[in-house]
């Protein structure tokens, strides 16, 4: 009986990891097209910021939905744990690549939107009703999104 529980747990975490995975992938494309709107209109730049926390909320929200479909439990933990293992990892390659860490009123923000967007997508994928089994034989090679 432990060993299935163990079993379990460590299916969950791959799952909330590859939440967080999703998001950061989300995140990566979203951004690469607001760096092409930035580029090739005329966007001013003081929306960098307003933008940048909302595809964050947006990949988050996306990415831990994705994670707790199968979980089926705990979505606001869960869910929660998808948008603090985003921002730590988006923190610590911020570091690394030497663009700086700090804490100030934007980063503040950036982990408040991320854990509660978490949370929101957590609920909304714990309590969303999908057959998951009809949908596993639809996108057969998308093993990605349901594990």
């Amino acid at each position: 009986m432990e060993s299935i529980d163990k079993t379990e747990f460590s299916k969950n975490i791959m799952r909330i990891v590859r939440g967080s995975v999703i998001a950061i992938f989300i995140s990566l494309i979203l951004l690469l097209v607001f760096a092409m709107l930035l580029t090739y209109t005329n966007i001013a730049e003081n929306t960098i910021n307003p933008v940048i926390i909302v595809i964050t909320g947006i990949s988050i929200l996306i990415g831990s939905g994705i994670s707790t479909l199968k979980i089926r439990k705990n979505g606001l933990l869960n869910g929660g744990l998808v948008g603090l293992i985003y921002i730590l990892t988006i923190y610590i390659l911020s570091g690394l690549t030497g663009s700086g860490f700090g804490v100030n009123i934007n980063s503040i923000i950036m982990i408040v939107v991320s854990i509660i967007a978490g949370m929101i997508g957590g609920i909304i994928g714990v309590n969303f009703k999908w057959n998951l089994g009809d949908t596993q034989k639809k996108l057969k090679g998308a093993s990605l999104l349901v594990d």
